[in-house]
């Protein structure tokens, strides 16, 4: 019994560190915008839901390649411990081999591609090009001589790419085309990408300030960040209230706005802390808003298709 129970304590503590070492709560900011895109496409076409399942797949591996390389590299550097907070943890705590995180981060990235292959035969060529940007930007976010991450453009990148690209991308490969509606619902998504980004560089200010980084949260100061945190928010539910009222698009939209508690709460749990521990609510609850915020987006278009 003592045997089998320690087996599964073990099975259960692998998974966990390989779980771990895709930092599932930022996996969300890639789910949502294919989500999103797929939706708004849906009052155009029929879904080809294949064509939907790849590009989740290819999104979701390309994300998690890219958070490996982020720990791989981290590591490399030596900004990361067995104290550091926010990390997958599998080489500073768990043992795992540095070439091993990098290894599999290549492999997520391989099957990626032989599903953006699928894709881009399925729909256009030219999706495969705009795909290896995306794959390069992965990369050179935490890798190469001077990271994306460790200059004040980490944040645009990211919701830039993650959010406008991710989406069109979603919806061009059911419709065949882009539409301004398509980018207009593509921003609050990509600005609330770009604050998971911030709600990190918020928490890991102090830390990322001695190895270097010149990230906007470092530029500015922790209290002005954590503002602009705050205005972005404030921009994001703003803008679908504009689109509810300057376009066409169905005033169901606004169920997003049941999300905004999220936001309210990100910024609260910034305020007055510096312990990167004490931060993780908040950054947890930013990567939320960006969820529930965008899935209810999703909703409220569907909602709208239909009534």
């Amino acid at each position: 019994m003592n045997v089998q129970t320690n087996s599964t304590l073990q099975v259960d503590k692998g998974w966990r560190i390989w779980w771990n070492l895709t930092r599932p709560h930022t996996l969300t900011a890639s789910f949502v915008p294919v989500l999103l895109g797929t939706v708004i496409a849906a009052d155009s076409t029929n879904i080809h839901i294949p064509l939907f399942i790849a590009m989740l797949l290819a999104s979701l591996l390309i994300q998690a390649a890219t958070n490996m390389f982020n720990e791989y590299f981290d590591y490399k550097r030596g900004l990361d411990n067995e104290k550091s907070v926010g990390i997958g943890g599998a080489i500073v705590r768990n043992g795992v081999k540095p070439s091993t995180v990098l290894n599999l981060g290549f492999t997520f990235f391989g099957i990626a591609i032989l599903l953006g292959a699928y894709i881009s035969l399925t729909s256009s060529l030219w999706i495969a090009v705009i795909g290896f940007i995306c794959m390069l930007v992965g990369y050179f976010y935490t890798g190469g001589p001077k990271p994306i991450a460790y200059t004040p453009f980490g944040e645009l990148s990211s919701g830039f790419f993650m959010g406008v690209v991710i989406i069109q991308i979603s919806y061009f490969i059911q419709t065949g085309y882009i539409s301004s509606i398509s980018i207009l619902i593509s921003i609050p998504v990509s600005i609330l990408i770009g604050c998971i980004m911030l709600s990190n560089n918020i928490r890991d200010l102090d830390g990322d300030k001695k190895s270097g980084r010149k990230t906007i949260a470092i530029l500015l100061g922790r209290s002005y960040a954590i503002a602009l945190l705050a205005i972005l928010f404030i921009i994001s539910y703003i803008w679908i209230i504009a689109l509810v009222i300057f376009t066409d698009i169905s005033p169901w939209l606004l169920v997003a706005c049941v999300s905004a508690p999220m936001p309210i709460k990100a910024v609260r749990g910034f305020i007055g802390k510096s312990d990167p521990l004490q931060m993780m609510p908040a950054m947890v609850a930013t990567a939320k808003t960006n969820t529930i915020f965008g899935f209810l987006m999703s909703v409220g278009i569907m909602i709208g298709y239909y009534l």
